[in-house]
């Protein structure tokens, strides 16, 4: 390792433990409401946001359009690129499909929302529910699986590609992206040139990403501070505290246990050595909570520190970005079960098989859905309350309010799912590279 980087881990750390300390123990008020915590905080998440959160994003689109440009022209062969994408594909719907199934697993054995009373919690999630009603219940938002994968398929031929660029949209971008590549491939040589400038362009944003690197410990100290202060830990008691504690116990075996025996028998590599090697962007996604704002940290230490191919990193960790869900997809599990939990309700195996496949679905539709964690989440409700109607038009169904009792810890596990969708896309590369390695000699050989 070099020296530079250990210094900056050791800068990363101390910078997560301090901003948990300061906005704990110097910010942190159960005395007063989120609203004037969130005031107080407003300068710290600023400074976050302008220091290190807005740079990255910045980078995002070019970075997103020329990383897959660049992969999918290194990669050359179109069948190779068919083989690849299904590959990666697979790999994503599998591994969310397993974080949703062990999601479940922990929330009817541990049972955390068991004995509360709902009413109990009613009027602070009303009022809770009111900041993002407008979104959960926006009449242009989708209400079905089938909505949600119109909005795909309608996002992945843009009328407007720059447009959809400007409006931060990454996935009309890799579309975008994968055509404009195998065109340059199938003219041969007369897009070599292209291509060259494209690679050119490539490793500059990767040079300022290592620039903005510096700016991470003070980006996630004060964004780090800025969440726990609005926040706190004392919410960690009671049925909120053990519905918590589910999900960063089915966030920990997932990322630790489930991924990791993935990589080792499908890509014959260390996956704790890798993780060492990953820490970069997997301590960027649990500082800022951003996939995206992640990404070209993700795509750079992917290659550089943890042994992926240009052509594995460059198309798999940008379409992982866009689609890959594994934590947030378990955590909408065990939400939704615990909300039915506290309602009194326990679900059937085939409910539960409802949550696994409409989580699954509305996971992979869900890009560019503003407030999409939230508006998947009550399309699992809206196919659960569907199943309880159709088997007993009597039975109570699950109403969306509810959302608003798991908003207060919400920021909290947001942090801890998206450093598991980030793990999970480098783990997806490192396993990609072994169909997807560097040979130059196939490149020209499809571009002859």
């Amino acid at each position: 390792m070099k020296k530079s980087d250990l210094v900056l881990t050791i800068l990363i750390f101390a910078a997560l433990i301090l901003g948990v300390i300061v906005g704990q123990f110097f910010i942190w008020d159960p005395a007063v409401t989120s609203d004037v915590l969130s005031q107080k905080t407003a300068a710290l998440q600023q400074i976050g946001e302008l220091t290190f959160v807005q740079p990255l994003k910045m980078l995002v689109i070019p970075l997103v359009f020329v990383a897959v440009l660049v992969g999918v022209t290194s990669i050359g062969d179109p069948q190779r690129l068919g083989l690849v994408g299904g590959a990666t594909m697979l790999y994503y719907i599998t591994t969310m499909m397993f974080a949703i199934t062990l999601g479940l697993i922990l929330v009817n054995t541990i049972k955390p929302g068991a004995g509360a009373n709902l009413a109990d919690f009613e009027t602070e999630a009303r009022a809770s529910y009111q900041t993002t009603q407008s979104a959960v219940e926006n009449p242009d938002a989708p209400t079905g699986v089938g909505e949600v994968f119109l909005n795909l398929i309608d996002q992945m031929i843009p009328a407007n590609p720059l447009k959809a660029a400007v409006e931060g949209q990454t996935l009309p971008t890799v579309v975008v992206a994968i055509l404009l590549g195998l065109a340059l491939v199938s003219v041969g040589k007369v897009g070599r040139p292209t291509i060259e400038a494209f690679e050119g362009l490539f490793q500059a944003l990767i040079k300022i990403v290592m620039w903005i690197l510096w700016l991470m410990p003070i980006g996630v100290f004060c964004i780090v501070a800025a969440r726990v202060g609005t926040s706190g830990l004392d919410e960690l008691a009671g049925p909120i505290g053990k519905y918590a504690l589910t999900v960063v116990l089915g966030l920990l075996l997932h990322g630790f246990v489930t991924l990791p025996l993935l990589l080792w028998l499908f890509g014959r590599t260390n996956p704790y050595r890798y993780f060492w090697q990953m820490r970069k962007p997997v301590l960027t996604a649990f500082g800022t909570a951003s996939s995206a704002a992640t990404l070209p940290i993700t795509i750079e230490e992917a290659h550089r520190s943890g042994g992926c191919s240009k052509r594995a990193a460059n198309f798999v960790l940008p379409l992982g970005a866009t689609i890959n869900m594994d934590g947030t997809a378990l955590y909408q599990a065990v939400a939704v079960v615990f909300l039915f939990q506290m309602m009194g309700t326990d679900l059937t195996l085939t409910q539960q098989l409802i949550i696994l496949i409409t989580a699954t679905l509305s996971a992979i539709g869900a890009a560019g859905i503003p407030s999409a964690g939230l508006v998947t989440m009550a399309i699992v409700i809206y196919a659960v309350n569907n199943s309880l109607a159709a088997g007993d038009p009597n039975l109570p169904q699950l109403p969306l309010w509810t959302i608003g009792i798991i908003l207060g810890i919400d920021r909290l596990l947001d942090m801890c799912r998206t450093a598991v969708n980030v793990w999970g896309d480098a783990i997806g590369a490192r396993m990609i590279t072994k169909l997807a390695p560097d040979i130059d000699d196939e490149r020209e050989a499809a571009m002859a």
